[in-house]
């Protein structure tokens, strides 16, 4: 069993076409999409046109949910643009995902935590980044969620963690179209995966023992960091282009 998990494609559709086409060269048996679809300066209504065909199992991002749920004045920028420009069939499709999912007796899909969409799991904040977290907070977030496998994103960081105390496995598989942004929750932070390549991973089950492997992939980031900037937003821009949040020095 290859099972391929993708998650916060925030409307780049270059970059999820580009994952669409490393996919079809993996073959796996199935693709689960942990959320934060569309909402981003870029092409939402043209990502989800392409989510509403796969029918992947499809967690609600913090983003999906605000999209669909809050009021457009109470949104911020980046969630005005994807919801001004859905579609109502688009918006259906959205509507159709979960808040958590557990795909099987092992695996539990999930955005943030299991219990909180907007909450980090495999990082944790300290200063101006965010970091590994100790094995008890990762314990504490999990509030009892006690299956094998545990996906997460919402972090735009790759990771596989494995609990000590548990056995347990956490993967982020990272972020397809966003690698690096910056947030003030808690507090003013950035997330940077250092590269600006789309990222998913892939799980395989050897026999009762799950393996991972991280997809890296080159697509044209420099047309999605042109098209953040057309739509007035620089960090955006810049993020797409560099994989580092802010200006280079």
């Amino acid at each position: 069993m290859k099972i391929a998990v993708v998650s916060d494609i925030h409307g780049n559709v270059l970059a999820l076409e580009a994952v669409l086409a490393d996919l079809k060269l993996e073959a796996p048996d199935l693709i689960v999409n942990l959320g934060d679809c569309i909402s981003g300066p870029l092409w939402p209504e043209e990502t989800a046109a392409i989510l509403r065909e796969t029918a992947w199992p499809t967690v609600r991002g913090n983003h999906d949910r605000i999209v669909l749920d809050d009021p457009i004045d109470k949104m911020g920028p980046t969630d005005v643009f994807a919801a001004e420009r859905l579609s109502q069939a688009s918006r259906d499709w959205l509507a159709t995902s979960q808040p958590t999912i557990r795909l099987t007796d092992e695996i539990f899909l999930c955005h943030g935590t299991p219990d909180n969409d907007d909450r980090y799991l495999t990082e944790k904040v300290e200063g101006p980044k965010g970091h590994l977290p100790d094995e008890q907070t990762l314990l504490d977030e999990l509030k009892g969620e006690s299956a094998p496998v545990i996906c997460c994103g919402h972090t735009h960081i790759p990771r596989v963690i494995r609990l000590q105390k548990t056995g347990q496995i956490l993967l982020n598989p990272g972020s397809v179209g966003l690698p690096s942004y910056e947030d003030d929750h808690p507090h003013r932070h950035v997330m940077e995966a250092g590269s600006p390549h789309a990222r998913y991973a892939l799980m395989t089950n050897n026999h009762g023992a799950w393996n991972f492997q991280e997809k890296i992939l080159t697509y044209d980031w420099d047309t999605a960091s042109a098209e953040a900037e057309k739509n007035g937003r620089p960090g955006w821009a810049r993020a797409l282009k560099h994989g580092f949040y802010g200006p280079l020095s």
